[in-house]
């Protein structure tokens, strides 16, 4: 079973995200911070990470960024509220860049297609 890392500072959010995915048959671990997530990289490593943009302390792309120093090819698809920042080249080093809506038909489509592209 594909593991998926969830970060992101709004519980409600994380949640639904936690069942919709679930509901694809992915076990998903939930992380309300960057700062978090990166701690739980210290005790295993998600087949995939969707942190939010947007997020007090380490926001979306400092994660990134962290990330990429201790596992460079995992994948990481953002995801926020802002298209806007689509353009912006500090996003480039995501496999993925999915704007927020309350159908998560986009990312749930995008992991997936992630997923069968970096096979395990």
């Amino acid at each position: 079973m594909k593991k998926i890392l969830v970060v992101d500072d709004e519980e409600h959010l994380r949640e639904l995200f936690k069942e919709e995915l679930e509901d694809e048959g992915y076990e998903v671990i939930l992380a309300n911070s960057g700062e978090e997530a990166i701690k739980k990289l210290n005790s295993f490593i998600p087949d995939l990470i969707t942190p939010a943009h947007k997020m007090p302390g380490m926001g979306g792309i400092e994660t990134l960024k962290e990330i990429k120093k201790i596992k460079q090819d995992l994948p990481v698809v953002i995801f926020t509220g802002y298209g806007k920042f689509k353009q912006n080249n500090n996003t480039w080093d995501s496999d993925a860049y999915v704007v927020k809506s309350s159908d998560l038909l986009e990312l749930k489509s995008t992991i997936k297609k992630i997923l069968k592209e970096t096979k395990k």
